[in-house]
């Protein structure tokens, strides 16, 4: 088997730009909703805070050359931006890419997510005020869309399957109901200017087996296994530790009342890794593992919390990739990760105070037990 190349998603959303500042306060970034969070229940770990990286900008290339060298130093292949663009020109969170194919540094691979979803209010747990509608208006659009990726494909970071380049879609039901032939015209051009063609991967939004994601023109699909495996325990009731459920009975013999407070939906981690199963489907799958997850510093009582997370069960759904792959002839064994630096929701590769270095030191270690990220 190949090497494993492990790819994160990275998130740009760490500096100022006018739109943020204008929807939701002048200097608004991710941190905002990072630095505010507070703890919903008892026992509740938040707010997270950064550590060896502090709250950093993104305009400054030293934090991303620090970005870069900490993902490699542990065994990330590259990074996964996410791309924004909303039809008719209008982009958003374009300036670190820019940055990024200007100047060259840093000297790491990576590759887009087109981000192709509406942006409302409720993407950071208030109004649900339209901010920026997805939409694709003509093939002109198509085509300056195309042009902007172009110089990125290019470039020799750029991360290629081949000579294709590896252009991931969000939502590939958005896309296909809003232009059917938005990929096979992406693909002649592609073509035109001298690549074999692209690599077009759905994301892991939607379902493995939802669509036909080969008829549609993927080439391969994010897999939605975790999502998958923890879709039954959202349904399900809220999960509650030990501690709370003893702590709950104890004030229930001894008289005191549990004061009613709004409920946060919490499952445990552990019965979700123990269900993942990565399957393939009619195209290669890539699995893709999740460290952790608390968006309550976005949606507040709205969001979802993973319980019990730990460095040992990131091991383990790093087992279960790499056993995955094992017997796959993909044309490139990636391993995907979500995500690098989502921090509002609670989402993260990169050290914060409590756990440090220990999901990076995981993912290295692990990797190197089976000899594959040499």
């Amino acid at each position: 088997m190949k090497k494993i190349k492990p790819l994160a998603f990275y998130l740009p959303q760490y500096h100022p730009v006018p739109e943020n500042d204008e929807w939701w306060g002048k200097g608004f970034t991710e941190w905002t909703n990072v630095a505010k969070a507070k703890p919903l229940f008892e026992g509740h770990d938040q707010p997270i805070y950064p550590a060896d990286l502090g709250y950093y900008d993104l305009r400054l290339p030293e934090v991303r050359e620090q970005q870069a060298q900490m993902a490699k130093d542990y065994g990330v292949h590259g990074f996964i931006y996410y791309h924004y663009w909303f039809g008719n020109s209008k982009q958003l969170l374009e300036r670190i890419a820019k940055d990024v194919l200007e100047t060259g540094k840093p000297d790491f691979p990576f590759c887009f997510c087109w981000a192709n979803e509406t942006w409302s209010g409720i993407w950071h747990g208030l109004s649900e005020k339209i901010l920026a509608e997805q939409v694709y208006p003509d093939e002109k659009d198509l085509i300056a869309h195309f042009e902007y990726l172009l110089p990125f494909f290019k470039d020799d970071r750029y991360i290629k399957v081949d000579n294709k380049p590896v252009f991931i879609i969000y939502d590939p039901n958005h896309l296909h109901e809003g232009d059917p032939y938005y990929i096979s015209k992406f693909r002649e051009l592609a073509k035109k200017n001298g690549f074999d063609d692209l690599y077009i991967m759905a994301s892991n939004k939607l379902r493995d087996d939802l669509l036909d994601y080969k008829s549609l023109g993927y080439n391969g699909k994010i897999s939605n296994a975790f999502q998958k495996a923890w879709g039954p325990y959202i349904e399900a009731k809220e999960y509650i530790s030990h501690y709370k459920y003893y702590k709950n009975r104890i004030k229930g013999l001894i008289g005191i009342k549990r004061k009613k407070q709004q409920q946060v939906r919490m499952q445990n981690a552990e019965l979700v890794v123990n269900d993942l199963k990565f399957e393939e489907q009619n195209i290669p799958t890539f699995p893709c593992i999740l460290p952790n997850w608390d968006n309550t510093p976005r949606s507040g009582y709205r969001g979802i919390i993973l319980d019990n997370n730990s460095p040992a069960l990131f091991e383990k759904q790093i087992e279960k990739a790499v056993e995955y792959l094992e017997d796959k002839k993909y044309p490139e064994p990636f391993l995907i990760i979500k995500s690098w630096n989502e921090w509002a929701e609670g989402n993260i590769l990169e050290p914060d105070r409590k756990n440090g270095f220990a999901y990076l030191e995981t993912l290295k270690k692990t990797l190197h037990k089976h000899d594959i990220n040499e």
